[in-house]
């Protein structure tokens, strides 16, 4: 971010949606900006706040609670990093859309959690589009079994979330993406990051989740 002016990269992001919807035939209000805060200081996310932005995304259940606890107010919280089971119940009660929904036993602890809470964040099924080992994620030929396993579980699919592989071409993961949508009746992509999200935007995506082009490179704690 600037010195001058941290919140500009906010505005230029903005306008490159904008303008990435409206070539691709879309409505630019119906992709939405995450602002990827994991591993920023509040120093650095408050002036991003401060200027309406209303949706932050982060990968850690704990960060995300420190981060946010007595500052949500008007805010929508999207967990977007892998999910431990055992912090479920956590998850479940304070973020309002968990994007990481991976696997069977997941799927059944939210249902019981949210069962138990009677309170239901918005889910997202995350899909390893490139069949990355390190990568968590459904394989996208088990995707279409788990969106129906996850339904008889009771649990109400907003729409897929990916990251495709760095090293190649972004377009067809989310074509790819896009496709299993389709199919399962899904209107909601969450793909598209700093590099590649006026991509995904051409290929359906409804949010993107910017973190370095917005707040600029992660204050990493040192080893």
């Amino acid at each position: 971010m600037t010195a001058s002016d941290p919140t500009s990269p906010l505005v230029d992001i903005q306008a490159r949606i904008a303008a990435a919807a409206r070539a691709a035939g879309r409505d630019p209000a119906d992709v939405a900006l995450i602002a990827v805060s994991k591993q920023q200081t509040w120093e650095t996310i408050e002036p991003v706040v401060r200027v309406g932005q209303k949706r932050f995304g982060e990968n850690r259940v704990q960060e995300g609670m420190a981060h946010w606890d007595g500052r949500r107010e008007g805010l929508t919280l999207h967990l977007i990093g892998p999910l431990q089971s055992n912090k479920a119940r956590e998850a479940v009660g304070f973020f309002d859309v968990i994007e990481s929904l991976d696997r069977p036993r997941l799927a059944q602890v939210l249902a019981d959690e949210i069962q138990r809470a009677g309170r239901s964040p918005r889910l997202y099924i995350q899909v390893n589009v490139g069949e990355e080992p390190q990568k968590a994620g459904v394989a996208p030929l088990e995707a279409d079994a788990f969106v129906a396993e996850c339904r008889a579980l009771g649990l109400q699919i907003e729409g897929l979330m990916c990251v495709p592989p760095a090293d190649e071409p972004p377009a067809p993961f989310f074509a790819l993406l896009a496709k299993i949508a389709r199919r399962n009746g899904l209107e909601k992509l969450s793909m598209g990051m700093s590099g590649d999200f006026e991509t995904a935007i051409r290929f359906g995506a409804t949010s993107v989740r910017i973190g370095s082009a917005l707040f600029g490179a992660r204050s990493y704690p040192a080893a």
